[in-house]
This record gives structure tokens, sequence and C-alpha cells, in this order.
């Protein structure tokens, strides 16, 4: 009996256990959270900006505004449930960062519908210097009109985000950031524009998707 527990028990140490989320660091005094923004000098920043600093608000919402040739898309940013991401998003437009860049890559499938923008080069090429960890639960949904973070992998998250303009049934690994208050419509017209090459459900905008400024507005 001893044998059958002890070998019971090795197999158990021996099993590979799932991965835990990355989440925020908990709430410390004075309502903040300490965040871990990670310069990449291997991938240096497409525009200067410095790091963010590592103390952030927890909680509380941002209202953003994107101004691009579409027209204008205005955002609710929730810090309570992603206070690093939002922080980032909110550094960098305050730094400019985002100004007269482009969104490189539009998706209009059955199973994913989204504009993806925060690259100042091409599609996932072009980032602000660093990174930051995921802020997720494994248990998030994506619904239209869902601002989220891009990466190209766990912890990768830097300035590429992508908002929802149909469905997204994706695997929950990417964080959420908020969601549109404002400009929906601004989304339709871009993916009724199509998709280069003709007939393709994921690639460049048709007619080019600019971003003239990105404007934080009201922060509590």
């Amino acid at each position: 009996m001893k044998r059958i527990l002890v070998v019971a028990a090795l197999a158990l140490a021996a099993t590979t256990l799932p991965a835990v989320p990355a989440l925020a660091s908990p709430a410390l005094a004075g309502g903040t959270v300490k965040c871990q923004f990670t310069p990449t000098p291997e991938n240096p920043a497409a525009r200067p900006v410095t790091v963010p600093k590592a103390r952030v608000k927890a909680h509380g919402d941002v209202e953003v505004t994107i101004r691009t040739n579409y027209g204008r898309i205005d955002l609710l940013l929730d810090r309570d449930n992603a206070p690093c991401a939002v922080q980032n998003l909110v550094h960098l437009a305050k730094a400019d960062f985002y100004d007269d860049s482009q969104c490189f890559r539009l998706t209009n499938s059955a199973r994913l519908g989204v504009l993806q923008c925060g690259d100042i080069y091409r599609a996932e090429e072009g980032g602000p210097g660093y990174k930051f960890p995921d802020e997720v639960t494994g248990k998030e949904t994506y619904p239209r009109g869902t601002i989220a973070m891009g990466n190209q992998g766990p912890g990768t998250n830097g300035s590429e985000w992508f908002i929802v303009h149909s469905v997204a049934n994706i695997s929950p690994v990417y964080t959420v950031l908020g969601h549109v208050t404002r400009g929906i419509e601004v989304l339709d017209r871009i993916v009724a524009a199509g998709i280069t090459p003709d007939g393709a459900t994921d690639g460049a905008p048709k007619r080019p998707v600019r971003i003239y400024d990105v404007r934080v507005g009201r922060d509590c």
C-alpha cells in the first residue's frame, strides 16, 4: 500500500500543471500597482519614448479618442481590469507615439474580425522599446467593440493593440483594455472598404487606415 501511495505521489509531482495566467501586481498603498516594464534593446523604440514608471494607478477609467482618416473613435479604458496596459497606452498617447501612424492589419472572417494598430513600421514591427506582462485571468472574451493588447507570445506586450469590429473567437490570452463608446460605425466603414488582396480575410486594409492622433481625455 505504501509503495502505491509513493508511486502515485511521484506521478502527481511529475504532472505538468497548466500555466498560471499573468496578472497585475496586487494593489499597493494609495491605490496603485507596480508594473514590470522591461527594456528590449534587441527591439529598440521605433520612435522616441521613455519606459513608463513602474508604479501606476490601480483604479478608474480613462477616456481616449483616436482620430483617423475614416473618422473618430472614442474609447473607455478600465484601469481596474488592466492597470499596467492602460497606463502604457496612456503613456504612449501622451508621448505622441501613435500620431501619424497606420493600422497595418485588418481581418474579417467568421472567426476573427479585428483592426490591428499600434505598430510603426509594419504589422507587428515597430514597438516602444520595452515589453510588459499580460493581465489576463483566462476567462476573457472579446465582443464587438473590445480593445485589447496584441502580442507575439506571453509577456510581449508593447504598443500594439486591436479593436474587434465583429467577432473574435480567440484564446483568452490578450489583455482587455476597454471598449468603444462612440464611433463603432468607423470600423464598419473600414471593413466595407475591403482588404488587400481582393477577397482576402486577413491583410492590409485596402484603403489605408491612418491615425492622425490618439488623445487622452478624462482620467479618473
